[in-house]
């Protein structure tokens, strides 16, 4: 029975080692999770439109203990996000089968588009999983930071900071891509110009 002082939905900002983010919930879970944006407003809009009647509040026990998992992640520490509960209401089924497959990938290592595809049973589908992962409302829990174009190439990251932050959710993994062979992870993630 849920404690009736505690709102059914609602959303919070956190401060990890990249930045401040943010995670949203309704009844059912985890329905999204923002990564460091250019300001704080801009993660509030994105989070409150998530949810029906949410509003910044104080996150209750089972979401306060989920942000300390992200942040225990985040900082390089293991963390049981798989085990974390998400509100997938409203996400296609084909997204909901790539977030599954997505978070089977075991932290630090990584795979490409085309190898996740070919774990559905779908080969012929990496352009539409890119495009999943692209509109994960759950980064960091759904890491698609861990999938990689061919050949190791660091493909897109569509969070602020880009490839940047996609490299440091990785090097919090011990995972170091080719390309950005060290970004520290206390750093602030680059600036959008305005």
């Amino acid at each position: 029975m849920q404690d009736s002082t505690v709102p059914p939905s609602g959303f919070a900002l956190f401060d990890t080692a990249i930045g401040r983010c943010g995670v949203a919930w309704s009844s059912r879970g985890i329905a999204r999770i923002t990564l460091p944006e250019v300001s704080d407003s801009i993660s509030r809009e994105r989070l409150a439109r998530s949810i029906l009647d949410g509003a910044e509040v104080p996150p209750p026990p089972a979401i306060a203990a989920a942000i300390e998992q992200i942040v225990a992640h985040v900082r390089g520490e293991p963390a049981a996000l798989d085990e974390l509960v998400l509100d997938m209401s409203g996400v296609p089924p084909f997204y909901c089968e790539v977030y599954t497959a997505a978070r089977r990938i075991p932290r630090g290592q990584t795979v490409s588009y085309g190898a996740l595809a070919q774990s559905l049973g779908k080969p012929d589908t990496a352009r539409a999983v890119g495009q999943a992962l692209g509109a994960n409302p759950f980064p960091i829990v759904v890491p698609c930071h861990r999938v990689l174009a061919a050949n190791h190439a660091t493909g897109g990251f569509s969070a602020h900071g880009g490839v940047a932050t996609k490299a440091r959710l990785l090097a919090a993994e011990g995972f170091t891509l080719p390309t950005q062979p060290e970004l520290p992870l206390g750093a602030p993630p680059p600036r959008r110009p305005r």
